[in-house]
């Protein structure tokens, strides 16, 4: 295991790492731990635990986008605005175009999927840690060949939010109450209930109003 001393000098690379899969989180901290000049500093399952364990002197997180119930974009999000020099890393298992766009929307330097490699992994903790800007190669590929295809990219409102989330919202712009909404998309009350509040979340809005002026404002809600 390494101390966490560097190569060269100077400070190690503190990480916490962010993900709700006990097995992940912990192979994702030996990996790192193995490394030199790099120290892990904690670990975190959901956004409670990643903000006491993230400090000021973290320098990198590690970020899982679906904490459960929670939103890794919505965690990435408030932890930069806390602490703007800090790097967030991306890594998980979704590879859509939304998602990444999202990601880095929300303040995040780096884009990984899950398939990464050990060597792969400590380029991009070294790069965002250093300042850089990283995409995995399959992120990367996907992104070139749009350009290359002349492919002009969908763009989705409010893509932090699920698919299922989305339409919600845009049964809520449209006038319908949550009774409304259960019969519109066969649900239960309760299940649209849930939606309805990991929106408020997500959008960080205090209230089902402010909600739908921003669907409004974002082309939801119309036709």
């Amino acid at each position: 295991m390494s101390t966490g001393t560097p190569v060269a000098g100077g400070e190690p690379i503190r990480v916490v790492v962010v993900d709700d899969h006990p097995l992940f989180r912990l192979g994702m901290t030996g990996l790192l731990s193995s490394l030199p000049g790099v120290r892990v500093t904690g670990q975190a399952a959901d956004a409670a635990a990643a903000h006491q364990q993230v400090r000021d002197d973290t320098d990198v997180v590690l970020m899982d986008l679906h904490l459960g119930a929670e939103s890794g974009i919505q965690l990435t999000r408030e932890l930069v605005r806390l602490r703007p020099a800090l790097a967030v890393l991306v890594i998980t298992s979704s590879e859509e175009d939304e998602a990444v766009v999202a990601a880095v929307r929300a303040g995040a330097r780096g884009y990984l999927l899950k398939t990464a490699g050990p060597a792969e992994v400590e380029r991009a903790v070294r790069a965002v840690a250093n300042g850089e800007v990283i995409l995995g190669p399959e992120v990367a590929a996907r992104a070139l060949s749009a350009l290359v295809s002349g492919r002009t990219a969908v763009r989705l409102p409010f893509p932090e939010l699920s698919d299922r989330e989305r339409e919600v919202l845009d049964l809520m712009a449209r006038g319908l109450d949550n009774t409304a909404i259960s019969r519109r998309l066969v649900l239960s009350p309760k299940t649209v209930r849930n939606h309805v509040s990991n929106v408020l979340t997500k959008l960080g809005v205090p209230n089902r109003s402010v909600a739908i002026v921003r669907a409004r404002e974002g082309g939801l809600g119309g036709g």
